[in-house]
């Protein structure tokens, strides 16, 4: 296996090396395997999954908190995946569809519970906007 050190890291996903190692202290990046000396050794999905924290942070604008619970979502979800890979005939493969499916409704609900609250500050922005052009109106 290709092992990488945390300035590769750093380099390929833009996150700083002191982010990477709170996000492992915090439990969001799993425990990694280390050298003799405690060198971090990183992987290309180490890497991945930093991309797709990333993209849970920046662009669903999700707190740490709510990224800690993405990621367990998605890793129950990695779980029941390979669970239905491993069942051995349709029921089975039905039962394990049916957790497969509750998981990703916890994890939408997530993405709508922020969503909501995204619609709720540009309701508020909107209404400010109106009522700054309507006092320009009233004031010209």
């Amino acid at each position: 296996m290709n092992y990488l050190k945390i300035d590769e890291v750093a380099k390929q996903t833009g996150l700083t090396k002191r982010t990477i190692r709170y996000y492992e202290e915090i439990g969001i990046l799993p425990e990694l395997q280390r050298t003799e000396g405690g060198t971090r050794l990183y992987t290309q999905a180490d890497i991945e999954f930093l991309k797709k924290v990333m993209n849970a942070k920046e662009v669903l604008g999700f707190t740490l908190q709510e990224i800690q619970k993405y990621v367990a979502i998605s890793d129950a979800l990695e779980t029941k995946k390979q669970i239905y890979r491993n069942a051995n005939n349709d029921q089975d493969q039905k039962e394990k569809l049916k957790r497969m499916v509750e998981v990703l409704d916890r994890q939408l609900e997530l993405i709508d519970q922020k969503f909501v609250k995204i619609q709720n500050v540009k309701k508020e922005l909107e209404d400010l906007r109106t009522r700054a052009r309507n006092k320009i109106i009233q004031l010209s």
